[in-house]
């Protein structure tokens, strides 16, 4: 879609208003809106003028001018405001030097992309996430000088099982098994097929939705796979349109990993594959119908897995998911079918274009434009290196002894921990200027000081229940 091309959809389709969208560095979509008026096709080249400052991550008050310019690929009508409005996704440049913004995420995309097609290695990667999420009624938190809490509830928590609800009629899902219940257990169908809906109408395509593991509303909705920078896009798009979705019918939505104690977690696989003039890069002849790209890709993963967390599982609350001996995959090794391999091929189909990798470390609190970018980094260092992914582990690694596990790596078991590993192990991700030192530094620093070193420095409930008294 040419600028003309966009103004005449946005008149096509009687809009009043143009709302520009922009991702942060940390991941949340922010936006600003005018008339339709104020877009022309000069836009598209001279942008829109913002305070970068701020804009989490970004720039200092004293450089803070920058441009936000629409991308007319991006043009689609937003569902939600009242008013007929056209939203476009803005890439970030700074109004001096013209040049895009090193810390731009969707920036980081694009030349993730330009890199794979640099190695002649493909044209293009593939990937498609399966974010899981809760749906809850309510959610109260506070931390004070002297109080912290939390409390979040859900019709659907088997908590509620002995709650007068005039009448309660007692289709709770039970703790770990709500996979797949149907209704009325499952009191939360329509609501999915609600977002579903307006999932399609912005152009993604859905596969499937269900309801997922935990008890209190815990959902799946996939989304078809898409090469690289558009799923970052359509990454943006899930969580907006579940969350005005959910707010609009009296709920709320929550991509955090663990707000449940003593239930699942929400994860984020991710499928991905590299494909070069119309044919999958990743389909062979060797373990798994995999190619040996495919298993030198999978090495890359492996290898860099501590550093990937830093920017694949980017909370602290990422890492009372990533717990060993518990539902998430935190062993590094791969194998077929099996779901306790944090690297899983699927063997759903023998067709050549089906042939994939999932990697089921990351979590939906990230960035998406970053997560996948830094997976392709290392999946293409897996391939230039020809790292040996090792034997796979058929075995339910969730049942094996301390000494058989001796051998297996696992995820780091912390934020700080992770943000570690990226410091010492993220040379793969300057290949072709694709993350900038100034990119890691920063997100390091920021991650340090707001999130790991906040934490830490709060006492929590449960340190009452453990030190009160001593």
């Amino acid at each position: 879609m040419t600028p003309k091309d966009v103004l005449q959809f946005a008149k096509e389709n009687e809009c009043t208003m143009v709302d520009v969208k922009f991702q942060d560095f940390l991941g949340l979509w922010q936006h600003y809106t005018r008339p339709i008026q104020q877009l022309d096709e000069s836009s598209f080249e001279a942008g829109f003028g913002f305070d970068g400052s701020s804009i989490r991550g970004w720039q200092p008050i004293h450089a803070s001018d920058m441009l936000v310019v629409p991308d007319p690929l991006t043009a689609r009508v937003d569902p939600f405001p009242r008013e007929k409005t056209l939203h476009l996704i803005g890439n970030i440049k700074d109004p001096i030097t013209g040049e895009p913004y090193s810390r731009d995420p969707r920036y980081i995309a694009q030349k993730a992309e330009a890199y794979l097609k640099s190695t002649g290695l493909g044209d293009t990667a593939y990937f498609g996430p399966e974010a899981e999420f809760f749906i809850f009624d309510e959610v109260r938190f506070d931390q004070t000088k002297n109080s912290g809490f939390y409390i979040v509830d859900s019709v659907e928590g088997r908590w509620n099982s002995g709650r007068d609800e005039q009448p309660n009629l007692g289709y709770k899902p039970r703790y770990k098994e709500g996979y797949f219940p149907c209704p009325p257990v499952d009191s939360l169908n329509d609501l999915r097929n609600e977002m579903v809906l307006e999932l399609m109408r912005v152009g993604i395509e859905v596969e499937l939705q269900h309801h997922e593991v935990a008890t209190a509303g815990q959902g799946e909705i996939d989304i078809k796979f898409a090469p690289l920078v558009v799923q970052g896009d359509n990454l943006q798009w899930f969580k907006y349109i579940l969350k005005n979705v959910a707010f609009r019918n009296g709920k709320t939505i929550t991509f955090m990993p663990k707000p449940l104690f003593e239930d699942n977690g929400s994860g984020m696989h991710v499928h991905q594959s590299i494909w070069k003039a119309g044919t999958n890069q990743f389909a062979g002849d060797k373990y798994g119908g995999m190619s040996q790209m495919a298993l030198w890709y999978i090495g890359g993963i492996l290898k860099h897995a501590p550093a990937l967390c830093a920017i694949c599982n980017p909370s602290t609350n990422s890492y009372k998911r990533l717990v060993p001996g518990y539902e998430a995959p935190v062993n590094l090794a791969y194998s077929s079918r099996n779901r306790s391999a944090s690297v899983r091929i699927p063997m759903y189909s023998t067709n050549p274009k089906a042939k994939r990798i999932e990697y089921r470390t990351p979590d939906p609190s990230c960035n998406g434009y970053l997560a996948f970018s830094a997976m392709l980094m290392a999946g293409l260092d897996g391939i230039e290196k020809r790292m040996d992914p090792g034997e796979p582990l058929d075995k339910d690694i969730y049942g094996l002894s301390p000494e058989e596990l001796r051998d297996v790596p696992s995820t780091p078991g912390s934020l700080s921990a992770a943000l570690h590993s990226l410091e010492a192990d993220h040379e793969f991700l300057l290949k072709g200027d694709v993350f900038t030192e100034d990119v890691i530094e920063t997100w390091i620093e920021y991650k340090k000081k707001n999130e790991v070193d906040a934490v830490a420095m709060r006492p929590v409930p449960w340190e009452f229940a453990l030190y009160y008294d001593c």
